[in-house]
């Protein structure tokens, strides 16, 4: 009986470890005269080998650096899923080698984020067809310290209803967060008449000296930063 009490006591932790919290997100640039072939390709591709779990949510990406690319996000799952996948067949595999990958530009890149519930401002799952990403890569040794800085970050965006979902890449090249700007209503969200700028919201709950420490912080403890915008494309996810 003590051993079965035990049992019931760790299965909260056991399932806590397990969190889906994981995303897999890649990035694919396909040849400028082959867009058309690609999008199809692509729609193919993820609506016969990408259901359940393991769906895919496709988004194109409108500016910054990577315009033109298609950025697709797989899950959210768990560690221990990506350990017991068993839906990657020799066909599956042969289908994005031989119909996708030839109208592609490059290897493009493939990467793996954590959801940091703490830091967000939206649930994980509350998607939304338009957002914009701002990725932020903090001076090494100091993720801790911008993480701490996001926390407080976090506090202006629940007062001002601005709903801002924040990742943290893993094992997936230099330390990175990336806080994704969850548009419900559309781009006019960015407009200034629709939510003040983000300094007014700093300074009303931090003061003018919080936001000069803020910006001092972010001087003295990122390494560098870019944003973007997406827009959803549900014709090329999973159905």
């Amino acid at each position: 009986m003590r051993k079965l009490f035990l049992c019931w006591l760790l299965l909260p932790l056991l399932g806590s470890g397990q969190s889906k919290t994981v995303v897999n997100t890649f990035r694919a640039f396909p040849k400028p005269e082959k867009v058309a072939e690609f999008e199809k390709a692509l729609a193919a591709h993820a609506q016969k080998y990408h259901t359940g779990d393991w769906k895919w949510r496709t988004y194109e990406v409108l500016s910054g650096p990577d315009a033109g690319a298609y950025h697709v996000t797989e899950g959210p799952n768990s560690w221990a899923q990506l350990d017991e996948r068993k839906d990657i067949s020799k066909e599956h595999t042969a289908d994005w080698n031989m119909n996708v990958s030839p109208l592609t530009t490059s290897q493009g890149s493939n990467s793996f984020a954590v959801y940091r519930e703490e830091l967000s401002s939206v649930p994980l799952t509350e998607f939304t067809d338009k957002m914009a990403i701002t990725h932020v890569f903090p001076k090494q040794g100091y993720g801790d310290t911008i993480a701490a800085l996001i926390k407080k970050v976090k506090v202006v965006w629940d007062k001002t209803k601005e709903p801002v979902a924040v990742y943290q890449a893993s094992g997936s090249g230099p330390t990175q967060y990336i806080l994704v700007f969850r548009y419900k209503t559309g781009w006019k969200e960015r407009d200034p008449a629709f939510r003040k700028p983000f300094m007014e919201r700093y300074k009303a709950e931090y003061n003018d000296s919080g936001y000069n420490d803020y910006m001092a912080a972010i001087q003295q403890f990122v390494e560098r930063s870019y944003s973007e915008m997406l827009s959803y494309r549900a014709d090329l996810s999973s159905k």
